[in-house]
């Protein structure tokens, strides 16, 4: 396709009251999914993840002055998928990021459940416990898919998986990792029902991770960024651990910790 060709695919629209660019920017400040399952995402990387991770891309919105980014993607866009060229006044006011990158979409995204978290077992899960953090929650899911957890849940008081930086800090994981919204206690009475041993973690009290067996089959709870793990929470734990580190250092931050627990889970079951 010549740049002719692609620049013939960009239908101008100028007004905001358009209803693409309407539902473009309700998504994002809404950040959960429509009645047919569609979400907003923002950026070339993101809709190329969605596209490799089987995705429908419905609408792809670009802005007058991120114009030539077309000739990368449209190749990888079906013909039924309605490509929009904004000016960029109007492309910012549909997207929430200072900084526009210029490109945004709307894409289907997969339905997932509870079941779909503990499948196939033997399960490697992650149960967080109030994460109010959309960056937090975004490295926490990118870090599970990397060390091969089969999903997220997501308790009481969790941002929402489909927050427009929560996904943008996944890199696409979101996308292809089930991440479920259920009641906290209900995600770790359902884990133990299953079989897994309850990890919970804390900052500074708890048993060096690197000295626990994390090979059988696993929940690990992630506290809220300030307030921890619930205590009727803790209580339901088989084992509390802690990330080993300096005392005068601040305690690490939901996602970085939960990275390093998931790491060592990974390492361990890759020694034979």
């Amino acid at each position: 396709m010549t740049r002719v060709e692609y620049e013939d695919r960009l239908r101008p629209v100028s007004s905001r009251q358009n209803s693409r660019v309407k539902e473009l920017r309700r998504l994002f400040y809404e950040a959960s999914p429509n009645q047919r399952g569609e979400i907003a995402i923002e950026g070339v990387h993101l809709l190329q993840e969605a596209i490799r991770s089987g995705l429908r891309v419905e609408t792809v919105f670009f802005a007058e002055s991120a114009k030539r980014r077309a000739d990368k993607l449209l190749p990888q866009l079906s013909s039924h998928v309605g490509v929009l060229l904004l000016p960029d006044q109007v492309f910012a006011g549909a997207v929430p990021s200072e900084t526009p990158q210029g490109v945004a979409g709307i894409v289907k995204v997969k339905g997932f459940d509870v079941e779909d978290v503990f499948s196939p077992p033997p399960a490697l899960i992650v149960v967080c416990a109030g994460i109010q953090d959309p960056g937090n929650l975004g490295t926490i899911v990118r870090s599970a898919e990397a060390f091969g957890a089969t999903g997220v849940l997501l308790g009481d008081g969790s941002v929402s998986q489909w927050n427009w930086k929560a996904i943008r800090a996944s890199a696409g994981s979101m996308f292809r990792l089930p991440a479920v919204k259920t009641e906290l206690a209900a995600a770790v009475q359902a884990s133990k029902l299953r079989g897994l041993w309850v990890l919970a973690t804390a900052s500074h009290k708890g048993s060096a991770v690197s000295g626990v067996d994390l090979r059988a089959p696993l929940a690990i709870v992630v506290g809220n960024e300030g307030a921890g793990i619930p205590q009727s929470i803790l209580a339901l734990a088989d084992q509390i651990v802690a990330i080993p580190q300096a005392a005068n250092v601040e305690s690490l931050n939901a996602g970085v910790a939960a990275s390093i627990i998931l790491y060592e889970a990974a390492r361990q079951r890759s020694v034979p």
